[in-house]
């Protein structure tokens, strides 16, 4: 019998779920043996579920081609068979909230890409190199949910991911005002070109809920556990607007930032490119080496050239400068569905196994 931790993946035909399979193929410490789906899917083989809608770059992984689809809402049934879940449902936030305690009360971890949880006061939303330590309010968790070992935990909007690490290896210079507008792949959306033709040469000045995301989640990583829930930070004040452009993958974002104290350049950079968290310290399977690189180009980061820095799971950084209004700006680039989703999350998952929380059962 295999160590590795069986692993089930809820919404698995859907594109974040594909990701997840993609990204989990020959994984050290994680094998995909369930995957979970809507009724219409259930009891198909997943090759013939997907048919032709597997959107991902490289080839299904054969070891998930003859897994038979489970239907998602049998949570009886599909955690019996796993460890853990991931989760990338399609549904409302109200079916998801309930979906996901539903596997957490059936004593199965819960990693969900979905926002429907970032709000629920103990549930930590986690980006593993910036508030690892939110994961202990999950004890406070599991006693509201009267578990002992299911629980659900989140990532983040992947929106915030080309700044929010950036103004977290700031911290000590005290950012308190910060303006972005962030550029979005349409794969966000969860589309590619030839399911939205319209994208092509466009760009739409509007996408659903995203900007109040980019504007708050990020102060819910810099908050604290107070009374077994987190308390977010209250500064920097952070707005955005948010685009959707004719990219496939990768989320750009052009920031302004406003510091109390006065860095100069060159701490700026040093900041950045010596920022190191949990996951490179625990050297965890999916961390990259260099969380954060700082490109000396004019005209970098570029999407084509920088979006699969360390396997996607890094962050560029380039055209620091100063700025006439604000202090600085800078332009972040981040891959929104491998760092900003189901990366993050299979990162996320890793941090949890590394501390215990997630544990064959």
């Amino acid at each position: 019998m295999s160590d590795k931790l069986r692993v089930g993946i809820l919404g698995g035909t859907g594109m974040v779920g594909q990701r997840f399979i993609s990204l989990l193929e020959n994984h050290p410490w994680f094998e995909v043996t369930t995957i979970a789906a809507s009724e219409r899917s259930a009891g198909k083989r997943y090759e013939d579920a997907i048919g032709s809608r597997w959107k991902m770059l490289r080839p299904m992984p054969e070891a998930v081609k003859d897994i038979v689809v489970m239907n998602v809402n049998e949570v009886e049934k599909v955690a019996e068979s796993v460890d853990f879940v991931f989760s990338a449902v399609d549904m409302t936030k109200e079916e998801i909230r309930a979906i996901e305690d539903a596997y957490a009360k059936a004593e199965t971890p819960v990693v969900s890409n979905n926002s429907a949880h970032r709000w629920t006061p103990d549930v930590p939303m986690v980006v593993p190199e910036i508030n690892p330590q939110h994961m202990e309010v999950i004890e406070f968790q599991k006693k509201r949910l009267g578990t002992e070992r299911g629980f659900v935990a989140v990532k983040p909007n992947c929106s915030i991911q080309s700044y929010a690490p950036v103004l977290t290896a700031w911290k000590e210079f005290e950012p308190y005002e910060v303006v972005a507008t962030t550029y979005q792949a349409i794969s966000g959306a969860g589309k590619t070109f030839k399911d939205w033709p319209e994208m092509l040469g466009n760009i739409i000045p509007y996408i659903g809920g995203e900007e109040e995301k980019s504007e708050k989640e990020p102060l819910r990583l810099w908050g604290e556990i107070k009374d077994g829930v987190i308390v977010p930070a209250q500064s920097p004040v952070i707005t955005c607007q948010c685009i959707r452009v004719p990219v496939l993958n990768g989320h750009t974002a052009a920031v302004f930032v406003k510091f109390r104290k006065k860095p100069t350049k060159e701490e700026l950079i040093e900041k950045l490119v010596t920022f190191r968290g949990a996951p490179q310290k625990l050297n965890l399977p999916s961390a990259p080496k260099q969380f954060i690189q700082y490109m000396e180009e004019d005209n970098r980061p570029q999407v084509q050239l920088d979006v699969d820095y360390e396997n996607g799971m890094g962050v560029s950084i380039g055209r620091l400068r100063k700025d006439t209004v604000y202090d600085w700006k800078f332009v972040g680039l981040s891959h929104n569905t491998v760092r900003g989703a189901a990366g993050g999350a299979i990162l996320c998952a890793e941090l949890l196994k590394s501390r215990g929380y997630i544990a064959k059962k």
